[in-house]
């Protein structure tokens, strides 16, 4: 049985955070970053509601911690307010989703993406860290009521970003599609966002403004995607590592996805050569395009001056390699590996870790 459901409301396109006005809101409680503070972009938010009462929580910092949303969970129950923002990338949005499922809030939530990568504002996903370790959390209270993607916020995205996240984007969808509950919808989403991505992703990267609400669109229909159908150890081993070494999720998505598309490719060869072949990625036999999709990821990982291993990523070789152990159990926990296409063990972990380790 194929059963898709998505209850966020998403509105899309120029001057869209002026549907915030629309909720009717009397108070608004902003979660952001000191950023989007400074810039008034925060300031720009909180007028379209048209609220009278409003608070900023602007705390948030890159892999939000477990400490960091207790903090913001507390202030959000004091302030009652009617509608959250989450105003920023997925970091953002990821700590305000734990904060309102913390605080068992009932009010309104509206998610207002300034990255195309996480697609947090449409999925059941938030990741927090705790020590060393990343956390997904996982449940349908977490989803957004509201999804806002608004191209004017992406005007001055810098190019390291548009190419981490981007490549979260085409982790995403081919995680999607080669996923075991993934079914016929989950794959029209997935297979629309890897292509729109894989195609336009060097545009935006060379300044092309006017491509990027399509990325971003994109992102969204992969998160989509995945949050019903499932990811696999590409993110598995993304939150393990993330957590240890602190390089960005989607870089190190890039590094680790050629790699998983190869070990992947024994239960998801046929999936991966149908998105490659609509991607404009040329081949003959499933084998042989599935060969040049992976070839041609890390093409575009280098067109976009992404790092080859995760030596060149920032990871330090020493502790990568005497604590390869722990990166493994730590990602065979993940919850992400239930729904891979392959039976996740040690041993196919490990060899992704050595393909991708560089040396150093």
């Amino acid at each position: 049985m194929d059963v898709f459901c998505c209850n966020t409301k998403i509105i899309s396109g120029t001057g869209a955070v002026s549907a915030l006005a629309e909720f009717g809101a009397g108070k608004v409680f902003l979660v952001s970053d000191p950023y989007f503070v400074k810039n008034g972009t925060a300031d720009r938010v909180l007028a379209a509601t048209k609220a009278q009462y409003t608070e900023v929580f602007d705390g948030v910092q890159p892999d939000p911690s477990v400490e960091l949303a207790a903090e913001g969970t507390a202030k959000l129950k004091k302030f009652e307010p009617d509608l959250v923002v989450a105003l920023g990338g997925g970091s953002a949005i990821d700590c305000a989703k734990a904060m309102r499922f913390f605080a068992g809030e009932k009010n309104i939530f509206a998610a207002i993406p300034t990255t195309s990568g996480s697609g947090s504002e449409v999925t059941d996903f938030a990741i927090l860290t705790y020590g060393e370790t990343k956390h997904p959390l996982v449940d349908p209270k977490l989803r957004p009521d509201a999804a806002i993607l608004d191209d004017e916020l992406l005007a001055q995205l810098p190019k390291s970003l548009i190419a981490d996240s981007g490549f979260d984007v085409l982790s995403h969808a081919l995680e999607a599609c080669a996923a075991t509950d993934s079914g016929t919808i989950t794959d029209c989403l997935a297979k629309e966002a890897f292509v729109c991505a894989f195609n336009m992703l060097p545009l935006s990267y060379a300044g092309q403004t006017q491509v990027r609400l399509k990325v971003h669109e994109a992102s969204c229909l992969a998160g989509m995607a995945f949050t019903q159908a499932g990811l696999g150890i590409c993110h598995a081993l993304a939150h393990a590592l993330g957590g240890m070494f602190h390089i960005p999720h989607g870089r190190l998505n890039a590094v680790l996805l050629p790699a998983v598309v190869g070990v992947n490719s024994s239960a998801a060869g046929r999936k991966y050569a149908e998105f490659a072949k609509a991607a404009g990625v040329g081949g003959g036999a499933d084998t042989i395009i599935v060969r040049n999709l992976k070839n041609s990821l890390v093409r575009l990982r280098r067109q976009l001056n992404l790092p080859d291993t995760l030596i060149q990523a920032g990871a330090d070789a020493k502790i990568l390699r005497s604590r390869q152990g722990e990166i493994i159990k730590t990602a065979l926990q993940d919850p992400c590996c239930r729904t891979n296409p392959v039976p996740v063990t040690e041993s196919l972990l490990k060899q992704v870790l050595d393909e991708v380790t560089g040396r150093g």
